[in-house]
């Protein structure tokens, strides 16, 4: 029973210990320092030897400009047994809040002395003199310590330091050493460099890492180099320097092709198809697996059917069959044989060929994983036949085969917005609730969208008329009958003129517009939504469209730095915010750092 007692007055104690030691903290952050002061004092008296709640103290002794009893206190301290040289910096500090710049520099040569007496301390100076942004002093302590022992490694502090000087060269040289030291750090930093480096290729930090780079290049054939030169060129948009990056480093290393695999997948996202196509031959030539021969040999198809013209359309079909033919009709070639049947289907007219194939191909000897992605595929093609009914069915087996995984998520979506098209908006909406908590963030934003759309344009107008005419416009758009979708939206924008569904009308034939490249009238509608809608949830979304048209279709780069800021400045939470913001500063010829 005695030792139950010990115990629970222990507890009792370090209870109220750490709520003292929240409470200080939460009184100095709110600028109630006397009262701070007092739980500091308490804190203090209570642990003698702990450093933290000593530099507590201090900094609230300064902040009451109590600047002599801060003294007191740090050269007591520096006068006990215990060593502890970055106290030399505190008081330093300390002289320095007080304008006595010359006892200052004395102590702050103190603490540098300490390092070079004992480089161990380096990391607490150094540590130290940086919190107080005395970089000069930091940065000597670091170097003084490496000097003295090389088994010391503070070139991360250093490179963050000449970064936060403005010193580029040394700052990439030292990253640089970093990454030499230890290669697993070169996802570090690139985080790093990505504060200084552009899209622009003149632009000073990615000049003086590219000259950093090529020259240590030059004295050392080492293969990390290649790598940083490869995710610079990237970063520029510049892909054939980064094409002959990767395949020196190919060459050099003859392990995989993995580094141009990602490479060909940036460049095909990044729209530029010609360096795509360049990068794919390479690979085709040099794999030797024909699992990575097929791969490149379908992404080279993917680019063909978008820059195709109907006239190219029976080379495509040729070499989908010779493929078909080399690589066989087997489960190693199910996405070979669904790029093949949705091409037939879209881009061709042959859905039931299609339909017939993909429901021929989920029979075959598949994974569980493989049969759900073929019958999510032909469902896709059944709603683009209308055949809403069979597809709904098919989208159902998908979520029942694989119930955790993200594709089911994907077919939920896909029931939800294929009972939409057929008008089920109740049923759409039940289905759109669930997803709105789903683990993919694109999934649950394009449903928080729908939903928001269902919902809105179902309040005031029960009979859902404008919605359904929506629905089909959106459907028609889906099945590449842009002409009528744009008819059914024109209709709505006259017919329903001064309702909620005008801003998602207005959105959606700017989008149809971009897609058949006619950008002045599509400017026209991010335009009216803006004016009339400028308070609207959709409003982020026009400001941004528009922006980007001006920047990457219209060429008129001044006013797509205005419709950016006005999204930086007017719509902080927008999910388009960073990117607006990134763009905002290139065109304005800011420095990224």
């Amino acid at each position: 029973m005695r030792s139950f007692f010990v115990i629970v007055l222990l507890f009792l104690g370090g209870s109220a210990f750490s709520q003292n030691d929240l409470l200080a903290k939460n009184y100095f952050e709110q600028g109630e320092f006397e009262k701070a002061l007092v739980l500091y004092q308490r804190l203090e008296k209570q642990n003698p030897g702990h450093t933290r709640y000593l530099l507590e103290l201090v900094k609230t002794h300064q902040q009451l400009e109590q600047f002599q009893e801060a003294e007191n206190l740090l050269k007591e301290r520096l006068s006990g047994r215990r060593t502890l040289p970055q106290l030399f910096v505190e008081l330093g500090y300390n002289y320095e809040l007080q304008e006595k710049d010359s006892l200052a520099q004395i102590n702050y040569r103190k603490a540098i002395k300490s390092v070079k007496e004992q480089p161990a301390y380096a990391y607490l100076i150094g540590s130290t003199f940086n919190d107080y942004s005395k970089l000069d002093e930091a940065a000597e302590v670091y170097e003084t310590a490496m000097q003295l022992d090389n088994t010391r490694d503070y070139y991360p502090q250093l490179a963050r330091i000449y970064g936060e000087q403005g010193d580029l060269g040394k700052m990439f040289d030292t990253y640089v050493s970093v990454m030499l030291k230890n290669p697993a750090y070169i996802s570090t930093v690139k985080r790093n460099f990505s504060q200084y480096i552009t899209e622009d290729p003149t632009n000073e930090a990615n000049e003086m890492l590219r000259k950093t780079l090529l020259k240590r290049l030059q004295q050392d054939p080492e293969v990390l180099y290649n790598q940083l030169l490869s995710w610079l060129f990237i970063q520029q948009k510049d892909f054939k320097k980064a094409f002959i990056q990767e395949k020196a480093i190919y060459v050099r290393t003859g392990e995989n092709l993995y580094g141009l695999q990602d490479l060909s997948q940036i460049a095909i996202e990044e729209e530029s198809y010609g360096d795509a196509r360049d990068i794919l031959e390479f690979i085709i030539e040099k794999a030797d697996r024909p699992s990575v021969q097929l791969s490149a040999h379908q992404q080279l198809l993917q680019i063909a059917i978008r820059l195709a013209e109907t006239k190219d359309f029976p080379a495509i079909e040729t070499t989908y069959q010779k493929l078909l033919q080399e690589f066989g009709y087997s489960s190693e070639t199910y996405l070979l044989q669904i790029d093949y049947n949705e091409f037939l289907a879209f881009k061709q007219g042959r859905k039931e060929e299609a339909i017939t194939n993909l429901k021929a191909l989920s029979k075959e000897p598949l994974s569980v994983y493989q049969e759900a992605w073929v019958k999510l595929k032909l469902a896709d093609i059944l709603v683009y036949d209308e055949k809403f009914n069979e597809a709904l069915i098919y989208y159902s087996q998908v979520q029942n085969k694989v119930k955790n995984d993200v594709l089911a998520q994907e077919a939920r979506f896909k029931v939800a917005r294929t009972s939409y098209f057929k008008g089920d908006f109740e049923w759409a909406q039940t289905q759109l609730d669930v997803l709105k908590k789903s683990a993919s963030q694109l999934i649950a934003n394009d449903a928080m969208q729908l939903s928001l759309m269902i919902r809105d344009n179902s309040l005031e107008d029960s009979t859902q008329t404008a919605l359904k005419k929506f629905a089909e416009a959106d459907l028609k758009e889906l099945q590449d009958k842009d002409t009528e979708a744009i008819a059914i939206l024109k209709d709505i924008l006259t017919s329903h003129k001064g309702e909620k569904i005008e801003d998602e009308a207005l959105l959606k034939l700017g989008g149809i517009y971009e897609k058949i490249h006619q950008y002045q009238k599509a400017e026209a509608q991010y335009l009216k939504l803006i004016e009339f809608y400028k308070e609207d949830i959709l409003a982020d979304d026009a400001h941004y469209r528009l922006a980007k048209l001006y920047d990457t279709k219209l060429d008129q780069p001044d006013k797509a730095k205005q419709f950016y800021e006005q999204l930086i400045f007017n719509f902080e939470d927008s999910i388009y915010f960073v990117e607006a913001r990134k763009r905002y500063r290139t065109l304005r010829g800011d420095e990224i750092n």
